[in-house]
């Protein structure tokens, strides 16, 4: 069985320049805290999960942002997302992994729901599979796991749509690839995401934050 690398695509915590589609709800700074509290609940479910190396690929680079002020694990590997859109950084991220004879889940930090048990039934599954993914309730997903690499997964993607799951899925079997898919979550990006935040962390959103529709 290849060991698994997981590969954390991130964006440092800085008001202005993450979460920006929350801050008309809960302000910038708000919604930059709750950025790095999701950052690092990332990295400790990564951590935990023992399926392998953890590294954090990040923007701005490391001589940008003080990404070590962050306090995160010693064990983790940094690197640089470096140019191109989403696609092509996570698609630079997932070849290198391949490219080292690793399996690869690459993962965001936006969704609390992507904890140590799912990364491990997703590590597990490319045991036997080409490819894992975790959707989101958006039409997004959370995770992508892979045991080989292929441009086509990532190329023209039309991100932060609904349609990236399906297209990403399409692909795959056009590529012959096999699939297993895990239970879809929640991502957390727009205001009426808030509500599938854990109890705890909504409780230190600043009031007021939305809720769920009124009848009224």
């Amino acid at each position: 069985m290849k060991q698994t690398r997981i590969i954390i695509i991130a964006k440092a915590p800085i008001p202005g320049f993450c979460k920006t589609r929350l801050a008309p709800a809960i302000g910038t700074e708000a919604a930059a805290r709750l950025a790095g509290r999701m950052l690092r609940d990332t990295v400790d479910a990564a951590c935990s999960a023992s399926v392998g190396p953890v590294e954090l690929c990040v923007t701005p680079g490391l001589d940008v942002f003080d990404w070590p002020s962050l306090n995160l694990p010693a064990s983790v590997v940094w690197s640089d997302q470096g140019d191109g859109d989403l696609g092509a950084r996570m698609g630079r991220a997932a070849l290198r992994a391949v490219d080292a004879g690793e399996a690869v889940l690459l993962i965001g930090t936006d969704c609390p729901g992507l904890d140590a048990a799912v990364l491990r039934n997703a590590a597990a599954a490319l045991s036997d599979h080409d490819a894992t993914m975790v959707p989101t309730a958006d039409g997004g997903y959370a995770l992508l796991g892979l045991a080989r690499f292929d441009a086509l997964v990532f190329a023209d993607m039309p991100w932060s749509t609904d349609a990236v799951a399906t297209l990403t899925r399409q692909r795959l079997q056009q590529l012959g690839w096999r699939l297993h898919n895990l239970p879809t979550l929640h991502d957390i990006d727009e205001p009426a995401d808030l509500r599938h935040l854990p109890a705890r962390w909504q409780a230190e959103l600043p009031a007021p934050y939305p809720s769920e529709p009124s009848c009224t």
